[in-house]
């Protein structure tokens, strides 16, 4: 997702300000694709050189009101039905989750409990904004309801993987694959020695 079709989309249920977008970023799209102020502002100038929105009203103290135009129509169209969403390829967190065999038990399963708390604060936030929304029948709140309940859904697994995960990391299987890995680099590091055995 860009933040270019961000706009556009936003623009295409109703005109709007750059301080009105920002404030329906904040209130909807800032989850899925948080902008800046500057961001925001540089691409509406970006946007309308590209012929794909338009200054439609000026107001007090040089406000500008921007409306999609019918090439922004079709971009967004484009994007939305042609364009494969690139999907995240990275993921930091559960890279780590290869080589937790490199600490002990004890520190790997700490930390997949972290990761269940940080799943479960998040799924509370969201739970929050969904009991707190005016949710209306505009196109931003009744599809941003929808990508709101793949939120709740999603921090759901990830909270029940991590404690899952959390279990398996103390099972035999995975003592003796982190005994092997621990046990290649003996006498390096702070967890070497009598340390590696702390959790075990």
């Amino acid at each position: 997702m860009s933040l270019r079709h961000a706009v556009l989309g936003l623009l295409a249920e109703s005109p709007a300000s750059g301080y009105d977008l920002m404030k329906l970023f904040n209130a909807s799209l800032a989850s899925v694709w948080p902008a800046t102020q500057s961001q925001v502002y540089g691409e509406l100038g970006k946007l309308t050189t590209a012929g794909l929105v338009e200054v439609a009203a000026h107001g007090p103290r040089g406000r500008k009101e921007y409306a999609i135009t019918e090439d922004g129509l079709t971009e967004l169209r484009h994007w939305l039905t042609d364009i494969e969403p690139s999907g995240p390829q990275r993921h930091d967190g559960l890279l780590r989750v290869f080589f937790l065999g490199i600490v002990t038990p004890l520190e790997a399963q700490t930390y997949l409990l972290h990761q269940a708390e940080r799943a479960a604060r998040a799924r509370a936030e969201l739970e929050h904004l969904d009991e707190t929304a005016e949710w209306d029948e505009e196109m931003i709140s009744v599809y941003g309801r929808i990508a709101l309940e793949y939120g709740l859904r999603i921090s759901a697994m990830q909270e029940e993987w991590a404690r899952w995960a959390a279990d398996e990391v103390t099972s035999a299987k995975a003592r003796k694959a982190s005994e092997l890995a621990r046990g290649q680099h003996k006498g390096q590091g702070p967890h070497a020695e009598g340390g590696a055995g702390e959790g075990e």
